[in-house]
């Protein structure tokens, strides 16, 4: 089930809503009715696939309270977190790479090796890794065991962050799971956050959506112009990220509506002047759980060996790369994240003002590039791609096709261009600071009219049945 989708807004979240409020008088059934709630919102897409999503809480559940049971004991618990982690990365690797691993057996070794296709559950990358998370933090004794399994299973499950993210760690929400405020001020603000998101997911996105698949479909069968290589690989940057810091957005704002607060997953990624910067700023709760489970736990930069830092940059990068999808685009361009990140530091990148520019715009051709990468079926298709950008095939260097969908989606690129930066949020902070002209009873009467005239114009769109993919549910 989308969130930007009919029966989500009008008929699923309402009802989640309505029953929730109704049982206020007790945590523990709201957690219950939430945990339902959730599983049914999971069933609704991946009935077939239900019986993981519960296997894995089970099994976590379980290996929480082994760790508990033995945590004076530190070798046998040590063993059961390699057992739990062997679990949730097995289950991991049959659904999500199994197909990947044996196709390339049969390339390499020339075998005839044939399984039936694996179809990949719904969030499973993103729910084992909450399942993770919990596991670790009670090993690390940072957080307590949870021994109410419908706690544990509202955790993993819990419908806003199940499928795309973000990746809430336990440590952040264990007090929220019995402890949780509902007021009427986070469920406003959740309310907008929503609406914020939905907004840029249908208005935005997925506009960009219409651009960047139509060119590389163009792609793979015959030659593009230059301008439309580039207007493509643009259109997909933009998409990629208003897609999903848009269901960021509505996943924050509904885990308001019922109390929960996550923390922020994306931070204007696309003004960044590095590389590295940009990684602090794009999907930070990823970034953030390799950097405590992976990264740090090798030893991280604070190595005398200088070797074992670059072994422990290129482990991360690799797991980022493959965590993201069974494909040698993926792992190349982890890869890429890799040598950039490396070269930024040992050859530290002037960080003088006088140099922003050069650094902003060098940081934006490589996400450019990287997100080619990314978005190509393959290698093949991402080389030709990457060719036609720099015109080393027989393309042209302008095309009929480029001039149309400028035309048709020229409103839309220059909103996506604007909204990806933090000037409208610095206007209205100086409009409110400076108080000119009583701009802040003007912006506090007009915002709720701007949220409903843009709910509306998605509705439209939602009913109308415009093209609405999710690019993060493909991981």
């Amino acid at each position: 089930m989308l969130f930007s989708s009919i029966v989500f807004i009008f008929y699923f979240l309402p009802v989640v809503l309505i029953g929730y409020f109704a049982l206020g008088f007790s945590k523990r059934l709201q957690n219950v009715f939430l945990f339902i709630s959730s599983l049914i919102f999971y069933a609704w897409g991946e009935v077939d696939y239900l019986v993981i999503l519960l296997s894995c809480i089970v099994c976590n559940y379980m290996f929480g309270l082994l760790i508990d049971r033995y945590k004076k004991k530190k070798v046998i618990a040590k063993y059961i977190l390699v057992s739990a982690c062997v679990v949730n990365l097995g289950l991991l690797f049959i659904y999500k790479y199994l197909n990947f691993v044996v196709n390339n057996i049969n390339f390499l070794f020339n075998q005839n090796i044939v399984i039936s296709k694996i179809v990949l559950p719904l969030g499973i990358s993103f729910f084992t890794f909450h399942a993770l998370s919990y596991v670790i933090v009670v090993y690390r004794g940072t957080a307590k065991v949870q021994k109410n399994f419908i706690n544990l299973g509202l955790y993993i499950a819990l419908f806003p962050q199940l499928v795309a993210g973000p990746i809430v760690r336990y440590t952040s929400v264990e007090k929220q799971i019995m402890n949780r405020k509902c007021t009427m001020d986070k469920f406003s603000v959740g309310c907008c956050r929503f609406i914020t998101g939905l907004s840029k997911k249908i208005i935005i996105a997925n506009m960009m959506a219409n651009v960047a698949d139509r060119v590389y479909s163009l792609n793979s069968v015959s030659s593009i112009s230059v301008s439309l290589a580039w207007l493509g690989s643009i259109s997909y940057t933009l998409q990629i990220f208003f897609d999903f810091s848009a269901y960021s957005d509505m996943a924050i704002g509904l885990g308001l509506m019922f109390g929960f607060e996550f923390d922020e997953n994306f931070n204007y990624p696309y003004i960044s002047k590095s590389i590295s910067e940009f990684w602090r700023r794009w999907h930070i709760s990823l970034t953030t759980w390799f950097k405590d489970y992976i990264y740090f736990p090798l030893g991280g930069s604070r190595v005398e060996n200088k070797d074992i830092m670059v072994r422990n940059m290129f482990i991360v990068w690799f797991f980022t790369g493959v965590w993201h999808g069974a494909n040698w685009t993926f792992i190349l361009w982890g890869i890429l994240n890799f040598a950039v990140m490396l070269f930024e530091r040992i050859f530290n990148v002037p960080n003088s003002s006088r140099y922003n520019a050069i650094r902003h715009i060098y940081t934006l051709l490589l996400i450019n590039f990287g997100w080619v990468l990314f978005r190509a079926d393959n290698m093949h298709e991402a080389l030709k791609f990457l060719g036609s950008m720099f015109g080393l095939g027989s393309n042209s260097l302008n095309g009929e096709y480029t001039f149309m969908f400028l035309k048709e989606y020229g409103v839309f690129f220059i909103l996506a261009v604007v909204f990806s930066t933090p000037i409208a949020k610095r206007c209205n902070r100086l409009l409110v600071d400076k108080k000119l002209g009583g701009a802040e009873y003007i912006l506090n009467f007009s915002y709720p009219l701007i949220l409903i005239m843009m709910f509306i114009i998605c509705v439209t769109y939602l009913v109308k049945g415009s093209y609405n993919p999710f690019i993060y549910f493909n991981f």
